[in-house]
């Protein structure tokens, strides 16, 4: 395995970065929060940019590098649910152009004479209120379901550019046609790599905001920033975002690659990831001192984004756990 970026990769990750400057701006974050508008035009420049085309296992770094920098711009688009979750479950199922969210549980599925019928309500779905189609994991396979077929209902959340929703099926029927064949456990340490990434990307940006604020803003006459306090919280910060991204990427190569211990490798990534928001997120509200707390300062929305990183598909301690079962099992 390679442990650097080539030079396709850097260049890809430079194009994001300047995209989202450019596209996804703070200024469009606040008139989603604020105005309510809608993000479509900027879902389109990512499928006209062929992002939603890294669907290939193989593609698995290159979409990493975008999963991060998207956490960066705080992107208010469904892509996290549609390339991470949706996108490893449906397999060749079909093209990934339009958004889509994935179910894990809470869905039952039953025979319905040459077909099936969907039952249940799964809780907080990232993206699916805005889906146009649903990957629905259950105890038969997983189905492909139009989202015109279900019911979903936005529920409240501390980060308001995150959409989550719960969805409802009543006797959604689906013809046999409609069952993928897809290897769910490696769907969803896609799904794990891709929350680790995003929530390293918003750890980042939380990372540049301090260090912008600490370089001017004076106190004594001089930068805060020259304080030895305030630089070690800050090289803290630094060793926490590069550990949790390095393991990031680890669990993407894994992934690439096809590596038995992809399972171990996306587990680790979200351990670190999680461990590393509490940290940055600590260190980060702490140097802004009481401007971290306003409504005005765009801090809030990468602080958001880096704990809702966390509390979605399991937290830090449930993966440590996770790591130690893995590690007993191979090495025991």
């Amino acid at each position: 395995m390679l442990f650097e970026f080539d030079s396709d990769q850097r260049l890809l990750r430079e194009i994001v970065r300047d995209v989202t400057a450019k596209e996804c701006a703070p200024p469009l974050i606040r008139d989603v929060v604020d105005k309510g508008t809608d993000p479509a035009t900027l879902w389109q420049t990512y499928v006209s940019l062929g992002w939603t085309e890294l669907a290939e296992p193989a593609a698995a770094v290159e979409l990493g590098i975008v999963f991060e920098e998207l956490g960066r711009a705080t992107d208010p688009t469904p892509f996290l649910a549609t390339m991470s979750q949706f996108a490893p479950l449906i397999a060749e199922a079909g093209r990934v152009d339009r958004p889509g969210a994935a179910i894990y549980s809470g869905i039952s599925a039953a025979h319905d004479g040459a077909g099936w019928r969907l039952h249940g309500t799964a809780q907080h779905v990232l993206d699916g209120d805005r889906a146009a189609r649903l990957a629905v994991v259950t105890d038969a396979g997983v189905f492909v379901v139009d989202a015109d077929a279900v019911s979903a209902r936005r529920t409240p959340v501390f980060d308001p550019v995150l959409h989550l929703a719960d969805v409802t099926f009543d006797a959604v029927a689906v013809a046999a046609s409609d069952r993928v064949h897809t290897d769910v456990a490696r769907a969803r340490q896609c799904a794990i790599t891709g929350m680790a990434l995003t929530t390293v990307g918003a750890c980042r940006r939380i990372l540049d905001l301090v260090l912008e604020h600490v370089r001017g803003r004076s106190q004594f006459g001089v930068p805060i920033g020259s304080f030895q306090a305030v630089q070690h919280k800050a090289a803290d910060m630094h060793v926490a975002i590069e550990r949790a991204r390095a393991l990031g990427f680890f669990a993407a190569l894994c992934l690439a690659a096809d590596d038995p211990r992809r399972q171990l490798a996306a587990s680790m990534a979200k351990a670190a990831a999680g461990e590393c928001q509490s940290l940055v997120f600590k260190h980060g509200v702490q140097l802004f001192g009481a401007m971290g707390f306003t409504w005005e300062n765009d801090l809030q929305f990468a602080l958001k984004r880096a704990k809702a990183g966390e509390l979605m598909l399991g937290g830090a301690a449930e993966h440590r756990a996770i790591v130690a079962e893995e590690y007993r099992a191979t090495h025991l």
